[in-house]
């Protein structure tokens, strides 16, 4: 792994994990004295989180978190929610094993695990369920709203301080899509998963 990939997981962890308040810039020059790296390196690190989406920049700016505000949240879910619908109607009837295997994985991490670790595996649940239905557009629209999911993840952090809450969701809707529920089971998933809980 290169020093540009390793700083790069480093401070996506980081993000990821709330441990990076929204808001909160970083400064190349900080950055490279806390990772005893130079400039160019850092430069480099925090381009591929910009280009995640998991910090902006802007111009005469360093980079930043940006807030996530239950407005974005709600509005996240205005598009996502139909995408999801049509994700599941696509699948009904069927069990993806990828998504069940991404849903064991997130049961089976300690109760210490960062919650980016939690976050990874939740993404990949529902990576692999719009993967399972065969559509490139369907793919290339969920993955446009995949960092600011990724980051509203990151609010929800203190809902779901009992894990096993967020598992018993998912597990939910995955028994749902199988059982050809399929309407109910998003409906159901994305209003306990989202909105007012998160905070303002």
């Amino acid at each position: 792994m290169s020093t540009v990939s390793a700083l790069a997981d480093a401070l996506r962890q980081r993000v990821l994990s709330g441990e990076i308040d929204p808001g909160t810039s970083l400064p190349e020059q900080e950055i490279a004295a806390a990772y005893g790296v130079a400039r160019p390196t850092v430069r480099e690190a925090l381009a591929v989180l910009v280009h995640e989406g998991l910090l902006r920049r802007e111009r005469n700016r360093s980079a930043y978190v940006p807030e996530v505000t239950t407005a974005d949240l709600d509005d996240l879910m205005f598009v996502r929610r139909p995408l999801e619908q049509l994700m599941a109607r696509s699948l009904a009837g069927r069990r993806v094993r990828e998504a069940d295997a991404a849903l064991e994985r997130m049961s089976a991490l300690p109760d210490d695990a960062p919650w980016s670790d939690v976050v990874a595996e939740h993404m990949a649940l529902h990576q692999a369920l719009v993967e399972a239905v065969g559509s490139p557009r369907l793919l290339r629209l969920y993955g446009a709203l995949a960092a600011e999911t990724r980051l509203g993840l990151v609010r929800l952090r203190r809902v779901y301080e009992d894990r096993d809450q967020l598992v018993a969701e998912h597990r939910a809707l995955l028994d749902a899509i199988a059982a050809g529920d399929a309407q109910a089971a998003v409906h159901e998933h994305l209003g306990h998963s989202w909105g007012s809980t998160a905070g303002d």
